[in-house]
């Protein structure tokens, strides 16, 4: 098997705004952004195939992919100019400020792997080891008082085709801005492709991927003073006064670690949706949707692969999206953080036993279903930073990092679909990814991270809840 960690660097440049961008711009952190203040950066990949036609033409070779992405990251970055700059906490502002001036620029990690082993890390029917994506995604610069917004890498297999990874900082960008990011950079990408734009060429966004900027979009509607609340509790932490903008670095995962992903298919979510409704006599109150069915279903599978101890109880935390549910909502572009934590609990026992699905569907669907408007924001005012790192890496506690709804899958930069997405960082947030299905149809992926005998258990449960009808989950070396 070749070995996944066989990559050398070949440079590192700074990609600066296409020139006409302004020359100073500054953003202060709202209460959305500040919750998130020294989270770890959310390290996401994704691979391209280049296939026999496409790699053998023109656009196809290395030198050209290169260089149509750096050019279209610069006219890219004309609109999202912020990240181009740094975060930093002045000791004369009350809130941390995100700042571009003319100069900065984004750091862009350029990357070979010398060994053939493209379809293995692309493959979803494998047990990587958790390092193994660890060179093909870049590191974030962050220092006590700076920290960049973003880093990006690409790393070249030749002959086969390229990844794409990238680091972002949780207080600046949230799941959807980074998804409209990276793909407002496909899109220029690709219209380059297209037309044979060059870097004195101007790229026009979807109006759907236009950074909105204004943050007085943005508002307390508890009238309790997050913003205010949650700078305190960051200065106090390690305090008094502390204004390090430093991120945490969480601990590496065990060595036996591997990581996978497994699909639920349109007709597997079909049926546990039939499952829990056999079981219930009253179904209104149940929140049924594709998310909650398979994180319900994966949250049940995790506390048995990792027998969880029966009097423990357990919890499924998942990020919900503000911008629709504060009143009046908040643009769907809108840059930035906008969104809030939610939790459900369950006891472990009846997680572990025969209606574990219902019981696990059910806690989901309570809290779903008291997220009415406004009500995303109740208990906001309670959470405590110094708790959270330790949780994070908790067992029995779950939580999930993205959504099949930003469709990743949809990020073509002009060579055709991502043969595969991982978010890299579960490894040490413990995070179960989610994204949409690379083979459509409605379907949707989930991605864990786990000891590799908790792997083996997990895939097995996986698998025989739906009976033999759809298959084991493939493993190989």
């Amino acid at each position: 098997m070749a070995q996944p960690n066989s990559v050398k660097m070949v440079e590192i440049c700074r990609v600066a705004p296409k020139p006409g961008a302004p020359d100073l711009l500054s953003l202060p952190l709202t209460y959305f952004d500040s919750l998130f203040l020294r989270f770890p950066p959310v390290q996401r990949l994704y691979f391209y195939e280049l296939i026999s036609s496409s790699s053998s033409s023109s656009t196809g070779t290395d030198s050209v992919v290169l260089a149509y992405l750096k050019t279209s990251l610069s006219l890219t970055l004309k609109h999202f100019v912020p990240l181009a700059g740094n975060l930093t906490w002045p000791q004369d502002s009350h809130t941390p400020i995100l700042s571009y001036a003319q100069g900065d620029a984004v750091s862009l990690t350029v990357a070979e792997s010398d060994a053939d082993n493209f379809d293995h890390l692309s493959s979803n029917d494998v047990f990587l080891e958790s390092k193994a994506y660890h060179p093909l995604v870049p590191q974030l610069e962050a220092s006590h008082e700076r920290a960049a917004a973003i880093a990006l890498q690409i790393t070249l297999f030749p002959g086969r085709g390229f990844a794409i990874g990238t680091a972002m900082h949780h207080a600046i960008l949230d799941g959807k801005t980074s998804n409209s990011f990276v793909k407002s950079w496909a899109h220029a990408c690709s219209k380059q492709i297209e037309n044979g734009f060059s870097i004195e060429s101007d790229i026009s966004l979807p109006e759907q991927l236009k950074p909105l900027y204004d943050r007085t979009v943005i508002y307390d509607p508890t009238g309790l003073g997050l913003e205010s609340i949650y700078l305190n509790d960051w200065q106090n932490l390690d305090g008094p006064n502390n204004r390090s903008v430093k991120v945490w670095e969480l601990k590496a995962p065990p060595d036996d670690s591997v990581r996978s992903i497994f699909e639920f298919t349109r007709a597997q979510i079909q049926t546990l949706r039939q499952m829990v409704l056999e079981k219930v006599s009253d179904p209104v109150h149940l929140h049924l949707s594709t998310f909650s069915l398979a994180c319900a279903y994966t949250w049940v599978c995790l506390v048995k692969a990792q027998e969880i101890e029966a009097g423990k109880v357990s919890v499924q935390a998942f990020s919900v999206d503000c911008r629709s549910r504060l009143d009046p909502p908040v643009p769907e572009n809108y840059f930035g953080n906008c969104m809030m934590g939610a939790m459900g609990f369950a006891e472990a026992k009846e997680l572990l036993g025969e209606d574990g699905l219902v019981v696990a569907v059910t806690a989901i669907s309570e809290t779903i279903k008291g997220l009415d408007k406004n009500g995303v924001l109740k208990g906001a005012h309670e959470l405590y930073f110094s708790k959270i790192k330790d949780l994070l890496q908790a067992e029995g506690i779950y939580s999930t990092a993205g959504s099949h709804r930003f469709q990743i899958y949809d990020t073509n930069f002009g060579w055709g679909r991502p043969k595969k997405v991982e978010v890299v960082s579960i490894d040490r947030t413990g995070a179960i990814s989610v994204s949409d299905s690379k083979n459509g149809g409605g379907g949707i992926e989930i991605g864990v991270v786990l000891k590799k005998d908790c792997m083996e258990a997990f895939a097995s449960l996986f698998a025989e809840g739906f009976g033999d009808s759809f298959g084991k989950h493939r493993v190989r070396g």
